[in-house]
């Protein structure tokens, strides 16, 4: 088969389209033809060389796609060859085909694409599990989402919404914060014109948010405390603004506040298949119903994976950008 693979770390034109060994799936794996991926973050931290994927794993990048399964291995069960699915991936989605693990399988949503579909497993994982599996975010609270525009904020406001959440999001631009708007976000508030902490307050009445999910790590991380209401819960996904900061741990005393960091890629395959039976049983309903809409901001063709990483480096899309096979 083929797969974008990266020879040497580097910027977009790192990516390079190779013929490389057919994967084979093992025993409680399948095997995907891939229809579709999308881009991630972590796919273009993997191109610069500080996000190797954990060992045994594909070398290639790509953390979800969709497609149908052309073969299964030993000790499968409940699916069949030809079925079309959407996958979380541990890596490998740039390619035209890959092997995964049976627990982190979903059915593609009935009346959407592959391309469609692709663009859903990572960010509807990643927003489930955090809002809901770590920071228990309820009905009537109030959800501040940073980067609102990418695709884990669209996702975010739409299932905070959709559990009767009150959404605060953040963005750089106003047309980021209309997208926001129109998926159900309450308050938009562009982080380039205003203090967020000082939005946050004014939109609470100075009570503060509830949870608050977060990317950027430790440029945000005494602020966000700030914003957060007595016995708000943090949750850190990303470190777009640094790895090291302080925090005056008596804000977060008198607020009885939590912060709580993770990451999906690295999960204990036990762990995934939690979070992919969760998201189908909450999330899919949702999405099949049309509640929740996979927001794909364009689609390019896999050989065009430079420059799909070029756009998301550069903020450039509001949801995801997808690269059909």
């Amino acid at each position: 088969m083929h797969a974008m693979t990266i020879p040497q770390p580097g910027g977009p034109e790192a990516l390079t389209w190779a013929e490389v060994p057919d994967p084979v799936p093992g025993a409680g794996e399948v095997l995907v033809e891939v229809a579709a991926t999308a881009v991630n973050r972590a796919d273009l931290l993997q191109r610069q060389g500080f996000y190797d994927p954990p060992p045994g794993s594909s070398p290639y990048p790509g953390l979800e796609c969709a497609g149908r399964i052309a073969a299964l291995g030993p000790g499968v069960a409940g699916w069949a060859v030809g079925d079309e699915v959407c996958a979380l991936l541990v890596g490998g989605g740039y390619a035209q085909q890959v092997v995964v693990p049976v627990g982190q399988l979903l059915p593609v949503p009935k009346g959407l694409t592959a391309v469609e579909a692709a663009a859903l497993p990572e960010v509807a994982c990643t927003v489930w599990s955090n809002l809901f599996m770590v920071a228990h975010l309820r009905p009537a609270e109030t959800v501040l989402v940073h980067g609102g525009g990418s695709g884990i904020g669209t996702m975010a406001v739409q299932l905070a919404k959709a559990v009767g959440a009150r959404v605060l999001v953040t963005a750089g631009s106003p047309q980021k914060l209309a997208r926001c708007a129109e998926l159900g976000a309450d308050v938009g508030i562009d982080y380039r014109e205003q203090d967020f902490v000082e939005a946050v307050r004014e939109a609470t009445g100075g009570a503060g948010v509830d949870v608050i999910l977060d990317i950027m790590g430790a440029k945000y991380l005494q602020r966000n405390v700030d914003a957060l209401a007595v016995n708000g819960r943090l949750v850190i996904i990303g470190l777009q603004g640094g790895v090291k900061g302080e925090l005056d741990l008596g804000t977060l005393l008198r607020k009885r506040a939590a912060v709580a960091a993770t990451n999906l890629r690295g999960r204990p395959l036990g762990e995934k298949a939690a979070i992919v039976a969760a998201v189908r049983e909450h999330v899919w309903p949702l999405v099949e119903a049309g509640v929740v809409k996979p927001v794909v901001d364009r689609v390019l063709p896999l050989a065009d994976a430079a420059e799909a990483h070029r756009v998301v480096e550069a903020g450039e899309q509001v949801g995801k950008v997808v690269l059909r096979a």
